[in-house]
């Protein structure tokens, strides 16, 4: 997943950087992670392997580039008029793609090949990126917001947790409860937490005349 396209090199550089992706994404449906090369993606992208060591180092960093790449969201989230349908829409569909079998991989090989934490960083950016998007369309409606630290808190740092390292199924109604307890914590900082209804004050006696 992905907010706004990063700016990418261009020209020749582009090309190249295009051609190589594909050849990985394509090889890897092939035949599979662990019999992939170097020798073959170059060939495959008919560029040499050369080219693709100078530029990547070696395939565990090249592997997390194209990672990086595809974990980038392609579209904006879905505006449905509020900002709790848009996070819930969005929390949804955000573990869906991410602790899908490939979505896994993605994440592994991001961080397998991210010695000083560049890729983790571009990755909390895309998710970042998108709620900053919710939050402004919200705030256009007039809604009070949560702060994007907040959310990134609540919902996105326990989703990448479980997925990391607590490996089962997450579903949608885990995203859903995730939501309701990040707007829960904002209305509770806001001096808005739900209370029970006061009971009516008894009128003082009047004193007898």
């Amino acid at each position: 997943m992905s907010p706004r396209p990063m700016v990418r090199p261009g020209g020749r550089s582009a090309r190249v950087q295009e051609s190589v992706h594909a050849a990985v994404r394509e090889l890897l449906e092939e035949v599979g992670r662990d019999a992939l090369t170097v020798p073959m993606v170059a060939t495959r992208a008919g560029v040499t392997p050369s080219t693709i060591y100078r530029r990547w180092g070696d395939l565990q960093e090249l592997l997390s580039d194209v990672a990086v790449e595809r974990l980038r969201p392609e579209t904006d989230p879905a505006d449905l008029g509020s900002l709790r349908a848009d996070l819930d829409a969005w929390a949804e569909q955000f573990v869906d793609e991410m602790a899908s079998p490939p979505g896994r991989a993605y994440i592994r090989d991001a961080l397998l090949g991210d010695p000083d934490g560049t890729n983790a960083g571009q990755c909390s950016a895309y998710a970042a990126e998108q709620i900053d998007v919710m939050l402004a369309r919200a705030v256009q409606r007039g809604e009070p917001v949560p702060e994007r630290e907040l959310l990134i808190d609540r919902v996105v740092a326990p989703i990448m947790y479980r997925i990391l390292f607590r490996p089962g199924r997450l579903d949608a109604a885990y995203a859903r409860e995730l939501v309701t307890n990040a707007v829960y914590a904002q209305q509770a900082e806001a001096g808005a937490r739900p209370t029970r209804a006061a009971a009516p004050r008894r009128s003082r006696k009047e004193p007898d005349s």
